[in-house]
């Protein structure tokens, strides 16, 4: 969802490509080709970091370096925190805030070497949430995951702010992707009331309305932040 309409836009904008992830980045490089962008594809699971550092180092060198860094993998479900698995919560966590570490880590040196032959900052936009940065029902590992990501990225920016590399997140609220799907099954016993908290007073946003803030992050026109949180989501924080 918001990953595909990510990486069509930065194509439109003239971006060369490395697309990673378990599934759609074949189809989604294909249909950059067809237009006459570039875009290689390679098939990677985020939270095994010996697979993610090959992905990064073969997508510098086929690139010939890295200037922006997209972490959009993501994944959540609802359940009630006394009834959900170890496996979930490890799941959950490895996903979203493991993965969101591997790529960094393994992508920063190739930002670093960039920014220093060319005097522009690197940028890495992470994905981040609105359940990291309030108390959602039934969502203790996503919410979890996504604060995780918050201080990661706060933390990242400011170990690396003057050093070439700006580091900010994007806080979705509910967006027309797949992810909405695996928050459709609510606990039998679940109290309708709390629903409140958690739904938009508008419209669902599109993964196109996301992609436009992952754009004008990573462009020059936003050289002056690092450490945002940047919050799209339809008046659920207000």
């Amino acid at each position: 969802g918001i990953g595909r309409a990510t990486a069509l836009r930065f194509a439109a904008e003239g971006a060369q490509l490395a697309l990673a992830d378990l599934r759609g980045a074949k189809e989604t490089a294909a249909e950059i080709k067809k237009v006459g962008g570039t875009a290689t594809a390679y098939d990677l699971d985020v939270t095994k970091a010996v697979e993610v550092e090959k992905v990064v180092n073969k997508a510098a060198k086929a690139l010939g370096g890295l200037d922006i860094v997209c972490n959009i993998a993501g994944i959540g479900h609802f359940a009630n925190s006394h009834e959900e698995s170890p496996e979930w919560f490890d799941r959950i966590v490895s996903v979203n805030l493991n993965g969101t570490f591997y790529v960094t880590r393994y992508a920063l040196p190739h930002l670093l070497d960039t920014s220093a032959k060319t005097g522009r900052d690197g940028v890495i936009v992470n994905t981040a949430s609105t359940s990291g940065l309030m108390g959602a029902p039934w969502s203790a590992a996503y919410c979890a995951s996504k604060g995780g990501v918050v201080n990661l990225t706060r933390a990242l920016a400011y170990e690396y702010r003057g050093k070439g590399v700006r580091v900010n997140a994007i806080a979705p609220g509910g967006t027309n992707t797949n992810i909405v799907n695996s928050f459709m099954s609510i606990p039998t016993d679940a109290d309708y009331k709390l629903m409140g908290k958690i739904m938009t007073p508008m419209d669902q946003a599109e993964p196109d309305e996301m992609a436009n803030l992952f754009a004008f992050i990573a462009s020059n026109e936003g050289r002056y932040m690092t450490g945002s949180i940047v919050v799209i989501d339809g008046g659920i924080t207000c």
